[in-house]
């Protein structure tokens, strides 16, 4: 959906995240870490923002354990943003949309 983030699964991955034609900034989260509730509104607003340019997606860490090993995510909330399947930036812990802002413009 325009606008919206996106709930990312194991099994929706790569081709969600991997194969996308956009980059695609994942949230690796988990429904007990109080900074990763936090990061919604943020997140929905970006989503909103970057419509067509960016996809932003969830990942629950414990509904979905088999992804993030992959990527030696070492704490939630932890932001990667993907191009062409790869990683190309990482960011650990909570941050404000200005913030994420910087840090996603730096990058797209």
């Amino acid at each position: 959906m325009a606008g919206k983030t996106v709930e990312l699964s194991d099994d929706t991955f790569q081709a969600a995240v991997l194969k996308s034609a956009l980059p695609v900034l994942v949230h690796f989260s988990a429904e007990w870490a109080g900074p990763s509730k936090m990061m919604v509104p943020v997140l929905e607003d970006l989503a909103a923002d970057y419509n067509g340019r960016l996809t932003i997606g969830d990942l629950d860490i414990d509904r979905n354990p088999a992804t993030h090993p992959n990527y030696d995510v070492p704490a939630v909330p932890t932001f990667l943003l993907f191009r062409d399947g790869a990683v190309v930036a990482q960011k650990v812990g909570p941050m404000s949309k200005g913030q994420m802002v910087e840090f996603l413009d730096a990058r797209l």
